[in-house]
C-alpha cells in the first residue's frame, strides 16, 4: 500500500478476531517502532509495557473495569497491547545518560559537540520546568508523538490499532508500580487484526473527515 491507501485503510478497530496473532517477525518490528519515535532534543521520556500473553493482557484489562468496561473485549481479544508510560520528571542525571548514549552511538565526533547537546537538552528543558512550568506535560506530548507515529507505523504492517484513553490510569500505575519508577500510564493501544463484523470497518463505514477548505492555508 502506498501512504494514502494506508491512511484510508487504517482506522481505530472497534473488534479484533481473537484467532489471529501478530508474527514473531512483525512484533519485533512493532517495538522497533516504539524505540525509534521522535521526540523533543531525543529526550525519549516514555516507557512501553507490551502484553503479548493472555495473563499480561488481563494485567491491563484492569484499566478497563467499571466505567471503562466498554474497552476490556478491546484488550483481550488483541493480539497485543501496548502501554504507553510517561516520565513523571527528568533531572540533569537523566540528560546525561541520555549524552552518553548518543556518544556511545557514535553521534558526537567531539567533547565539544557533546557538551553543547547537553547544554540545548538541559535549556530547554529547564524552559519547561521554570519557565513555562508545564515539564510534565512537555513529556506526555512526546510520548503522544510517539503513539501518533505508531499507529501509522503499524498500519504499513497490515496490523489493526485501537488507541485508548479510556482507561483506569490510577489502577495501572498501581499494577505495575509506575509511579515507584518514575512513570506514570497515559494510553493503551491495541493491536492486531479486525474481526469481519467489526462495524467500524472502512469496508463498512467510509471515513470522514473535514474538507481541505477547512482545514488548510496555501501561501
Amino acid at each position: 500500500m502506498n501512504l494514502t491507501e494506508t491512511l484510508n485503510w487504517r482506522y481505530t478497530t472497534k473488534e479484533f478476531d481473537s484467532t489471529k496473532k501478530i508474527s514473531e517477525a512483525d512484533m519485533a518490528e512493532v517495538k522497533n517502532l516504539l524505540r525509534i519515535s521522535p521526540s523533543s532534543v531525543n529526550l525519549q521520556p516514555w516507557h512501553f509495557i507490551v502484553a503479548e500473553t493472555t495473563e499480561g493482557k488481563a494485567c491491563i484489562a484492569k484499566g478497563t473495569q467499571g466505567f471503562f468496561h466498554f474497552n476490556e473485549p478491546k484488550v483481550t481479544n488483541a493480539s497485543a497491547v501496548v502501554l504507553f508510560c510517561s516520565k513523571i520528571d527528568a533531572d540533569d542525571a537523566y540528560y546525561q545518560h541520555i549524552a552518553d548514549t548518543e556518544d556511545k552511538n557514535g553521534r558526537f565526533p567531539n567533547e565539544d559537540i557533546k557538551n553543547g547537546f547537553l547544554g540545548a537538552v538541559k535549556a530547554f528543558a529547564g524552559i519547561h520546568k521554570y519557565d513555562l512550568k508545564d515539564q510534565q506535560h512537555w513529556m506526555e506530548k512526546q510520548v503522544y508523538l510517539n503513539i501518533g507515529s505508531f499507529l501509522l507505523g503499524v498500519a504499513s504492517l497490515g496490523i489493526d490499532a485501537t488507541p485508548m484513553e479510556g482507561i483506569d490510569v490510577k489502577a495501572l500505575d498501581e499494577e505495575f508500580g509506575l509511579r515507584e519508577k518514575g512513570f506514570t500510564a497515559l494510553v493503551a493501544v491495541s493491536i492486531g487484526y479486525r474481526a469481519e463484523s467489526d462495524f467500524n470497518s472502512t469496508d463498512k463505514t467510509p471515513k470522514s473527515r473535514l474538507p481541505e477548505s477547512e482545514l488548510f492555508t496555501e501561501i
